[in-house]
């Protein structure tokens, strides 16, 4: 059986949320790390393999997937992978996690991705000040979605699907990360329940979660240090 082939790069949440799930359930796997900041995602060879150019994917022995949603669910499929990460036999508890999977792309990553995006790559790329009518504007989307995340998702769980940890637990805390980069995770951690459970969830996905954050620790020292006191200069 040839290895599973990874394409991924770290600043990625997704990408992140799929290295740690592959090493937390001891998935053999070939590293093609991709650099994106380098622009190596828009290269012919790269590509090739995704036309849409963005990363995670995987190559499954010549089956390529894109999708980060899609390449989990697959894994579990194809691995056999303990149900709790995405139930297979009970088809409402089923239900329960897709209902995350498709709730979050237009809300906990959207929105969080944003507020990164409008502290740190639009005014590095337009060499413009920060817009903070557009980050507090965002910043109140993101108060919509942790709220959403306790009461409708929560609850009084451990985990945002029930008992155990699941692969939306997993992509959640990833995209909530991306606010720890820029030091705006009081949006999240303001509520005891949300922080709670984020605690939980990093407990439960260690020593995987802290290996695939390095890279958010280390923006976030610098940006405080760096790129937060050059924006005061635009």
């Amino acid at each position: 059986m040839s290895k599973l082939k990874l394409y991924y790069d770290l600043m990625s949440q997704p990408s992140r949320a799929l290295y740690m799930f592959v090493k937390l359930n001891r998935i053999p796997f070939e590293d093609k790390a991709v650099a994106l900041r380098s622009g190596e995602h828009k290269q012919e060879a790269f590509t090739k393999i995704n036309p849409v150019q963005l990363v995670p994917v995987i190559d499954d022995g010549g089956f390529v997937l894109t999708e980060s949603v899609a390449i989990i669910q697959y894994l579990c499929n194809r691995y056999d992978l303990p149900e709790h990460w995405y139930p297979r036999k009970d088809i409402k508890a089923q239900a329960k996690v897709n209902e995350y999977l498709n709730w979050q792309h237009a809300n906990t990553r959207m929105n969080c991705a944003m507020v990164f995006r409008h502290l740190v790559i639009i005014p590095r790329e337009t060499k413009k000040p920060v817009d903070w009518e557009q980050v507090n504007m965002m910043k109140k989307r993101v108060a919509f979605v942790v709220n959403h995340l306790d009461k409708t998702f929560l609850k009084e769980k451990p985990y945002l699907c029930g008992s155990e940890v699941s692969v939306a637990d997993l992509l959640c805390i990833c995209e909530l990360m991306q606010l720890n980069a820029v030091h705006e995770e009081q949006l999240y951690e303001s509520n005891p329940k949300i922080k709670a459970w984020a605690e939980r969830v990093k407990k439960r996905l260690n020593p995987e979660f802290d290996e695939a954050h390095q890279i958010v620790y280390r923006l976030r020292d610098l940006y405080k240090s760096t790129i937060a006191p050059s924006f005061a200069k635009l």
